[in-house]
């Protein structure tokens, strides 16, 4: 078992994409492939302070598009982590890639560099949605790229995206065959979301586009539960669903509350029961860490309580939900000694299940999870 003092999963975040897409705010920057070198530079000195040998049980790389990078520069990013990086003998290493980047050269490199997870930014098999998500790719590029990616490395896992503007339920229905006509052990589900900063936020507020109403993103939601479990994806998540055994062990270390590195512009690490997170900008992370100063912009020692409202949160998003035994002995806390209110209102909302052993939501509660959360808070 991990314990705050033994993390065994590491993250690194690349922060290099072609495009940045209108609806993306995450810690990246497009067409700034001359930072990239710097970047390697930086991460070997973030990283200088670190023992050898430390074992992990999940390695994850996440963008940005690591793909992005060639596969020198790859080459040069996988020596900087192990240099002081080992993988344990039942290992999980994930990285993320655009269907665009995934020659069959790299996806040589990735398999022979011992990546043996890919999650792929696939997003919709519909050409119109992908016009509209700023993807690069064509929905027949993804059959293609998929089946050569997969002949080397098979746990592959699918990201898509609903309640797009302009997406009709039939179309998210025939995206969702499309990708489990492709055999895909796991596949995550995200409702599209617009985040202030993006540019679909400035086109929203002008008017220029408006998001489908929460009744057909909910028709939505629900035929992906009904059909992926069908289809023998389990919903283990709110946002995913996998064949037994190909779960994303890396996220369940965030969902259970377990400790972990955080190396990369945005990354945040928990270590010692104490959270920490990199500056969100690229260029400030690279000067700190050029200067050699500390790259932290937040930091925070959680108390007892926090740790444990905070354990609710995540354990909730599984759909195993929480063991109420196993969280009194872990946290020192009983759940409704934390929140019985808000557990009972729910419970008689039917949003949250309570049994003997475990606390979780239900099927409603999975579309309704944001305000459950509020409540508990």
């Amino acid at each position: 078992m991990l314990t705050p003092k033994h993390p065994r999963s590491a993250y690194f975040h690349v922060p290099f994409c072609q495009h940045r897409c209108g609806y993306c705010d995450f810690t990246l920057v497009a067409q700034k492939d001359h930072l990239i070198e710097a970047y390697l530079e930086a991460m070997a000195k973030q990283t200088s302070e670190l023992g050898e040998g430390i074992e992990l049980s999940t390695l994850f790389l996440g963008g940005g598009t690591p793909t992005h990078l060639s596969i020198d520069q790859l080459t040069r990013l996988f020596e900087i982590i192990f240099s002081h990086f080992q993988l344990a003998d039942d290992y999980e290493f994930s990285i993320e890639a655009n269907p665009l980047n995934l020659t069959p050269e790299k996806i040589d490199f990735l398999k022979q560099s011992g990546v043996n997870r890919v999650s792929l930014g696939v997003q919709s098999f519909d050409s119109d949605i992908l016009t509209f998500l700023e993807r690069d790719h064509k929905p027949d590029e993804i059959f293609e790229i998929v089946t050569s990616l997969q002949s080397r490395i098979s746990n592959t896992s699918l990201d898509l995206i609903f309640a797009v503007p302009g997406q009709s339920l039939d179309g998210w229905k025939q995206t969702l065959r499309d990708a489990v006509q492709l055999n895909i052990p796991h596949i995550s589900t995200y409702g599209l979301t617009i985040e202030k900063g993006t540019s679909f936020w400035s086109r929203e507020q002008a008017g220029l586009f408006h998001l489908p109403q929460d009744e057909l993103a909910g028709d939505m939601y629900e035929f992906a539960l009904e059909f992926l479990d069908e289809a023998g994806l389990q919903h283990y998540e709110i946002s995913n669903f996998a064949r037994p055994g190909y779960e994303c062990r890396h996220n369940e270390v965030y969902w259970t509350g377990y400790p972990y590195y955080g190396f990369g512009p945005g990354a945040a690490s928990y270590l010692n029961g104490v959270r920490r997170q990199n500056h969100r900008s690229v260029i400030t992370w690279l000067k700190r860490v050029q200067a050699g100063d500390s790259p932290i912009v937040d930091q925070e020692e959680l108390a007892p309580e926090t740790r444990a409202r905070e354990a609710i949160i995540f354990g909730l998003r599984r759909r195993a939900g929480i063991n109420r035994r196993e969280f009194q002995e872990r946290y020192g806390f009983d759940l409704h000694q934390l929140s019985e209110t808000a557990i009972r209102t729910n419970v008689e909302a039917g949003l949250l299940e309570e049994t003997d052993t475990h606390l979780k939501l239900t099927k409603a509660g999975c579309l309704l999870a944001d305000s459950v959360v509020v409540d508990i808070l």
